[in-house]
């Protein structure tokens, strides 16, 4: 994963900061700036962030329709 700040580290700010969440990850497909992805997260939540996504991943699957 890089680090720094990408070219959606300003969104997911803003999504964070509103939320009042302690992390957020953003998934962008074919937006302004093209497709992307951002995350600020404790070190606790990435850490565990491969777990979720792929958690994520089998009820996106489970859910899918055929």
């Amino acid at each position: 994963m890089a680090s720094g700040a990408g070219k959606y580290n300003e969104e997911c700010t803003k999504v964070r900061e509103s939320t009042g969440a302690d992390s957020t990850i953003l998934i962008v497909t074919n937006g302004i700036k093209g497709s992307g992805f951002a995350v600020q997260a404790t070190p606790a939540d990435l850490v565990r962030l491969p777990d979720m996504l792929e958690m994520m991943a089998k009820k996106i699957r489970a859910d899918a329709p055929a």
